[in-house]
């Protein structure tokens, strides 16, 4: 039996519902589905009833339940305190994506204290957040995170983001149709590749085909700085409204979501999940 098995146990057992646990997870719910029922196979036993409703503890389970729970709070109060006798450690490592909102890293300051920040496209933090040379990152989504645990912090619509001089700068709601026969500034697809082709099918769903894609530099000031070269919208967050750029509301506009993810198996797991919290707070 291993400690990670007992987790998630834990966490069907609570939520009594196999894709809301694995998603609280982050992972898929067949590889919780799998560690369950080999911990069922080593005990001999069912732990839960299966029913189209969800996960329905069995007794085994309730009498397994209470003895869990204890096993993972004394691993967490080993932790804390083997951190506690070696003294201060590095300030976590944290990736935050080029397009975040301003303030991001004031806000994962405040809710965390000292950071070490590093800049990065999201599919080079994914790489590295497994391998343990970053702590956390904060990721545009979707995203491909394997077995990370994912907690979503921001969730705001979307809108068309134009120069001050363009002739959807006086709408107050910018449709589909309005977008027909413009190009659309974009960003490279290695920056982050989930988010890149899912906004892109939406918009082909939505009957809108870009004139031409313009890539434009991640950095928010050189990408800004495009909208003014001939007739481009970007599609963006209010929040990139600046000075010679205006946000317009877009009818029936996809989402942009951000989420800290970060190793489940971590020793700072707990903490991280706090973080995340407290950083979806301020969001």
């Amino acid at each position: 039996m291993e400690l990670r098995q007992l987790r998630y146990f834990v966490a069907v057992a609570e939520r009594r519902h196999l894709t809301r646990a694995a998603e609280e997870l982050g992972i898929r719910a067949t590889s919780l589905s799998q560690q369950i029922i080999a911990l069922e196979r080593e005990f001999g036993t069912s732990l839960f009833d299966r029913t189209p409703s969800g996960m329905t503890p069995t007794a085994a389970a309730h009498a397994l339940l209470p003895h869990a729970r204890r096993a993972l709070d004394a691993v967490r109060a080993g932790e804390q305190a083997v951190r506690a006798s070696a003294g201060p450690t590095r300030p976590w490592r944290i990736g935050v994506t080029p397009g975040v909102r301003a303030g991001v890293v004031a806000a994962l300051r405040n809710a965390a204290g000292d950071l070490d920040v590093r800049d990065l496209p999201v599919s080079e933090q994914l790489r590295r957040v497994p391998r343990g040379e970053l702590d956390a990152a904060l990721i545009v989504l979707p995203a491909e995170t394997g077995g990370l645990r994912v907690h979503t912090v921001s969730d705001v619509p979307l809108g068309v983001l134009v120069s001050a001089a363009h002739p959807l700068a006086g709408a107050a709601v910018v449709g589909w149709n309005d977008l027909d026969g413009r190009d659309l500034l974009w960003f490279d697809r290695e920056l982050a590749p989930g988010y890149h082709d899912a906004m892109l099918d939406t918009f082909r769903r939505a009957g809108w085909q870009p004139r031409r894609i313009r890539r434009g530099p991640p950095r928010r000031g050189p990408f800004l700085a495009e909208l003014a070269v001939g007739d481009v919208v970007a599609v963006r967050p209010r929040w990139d409204a600046t000075s010679g750029a205006v946000w317009r509301e877009l009818a029936h506009a996809p989402r942009l979501r951000h989420a800290l993810v970060w190793d489940p198996e971590h020793r700072d797991a707990d903490r991280l999940s706090d973080l995340a919290v407290e950083l979806a707070g301020e969001a």
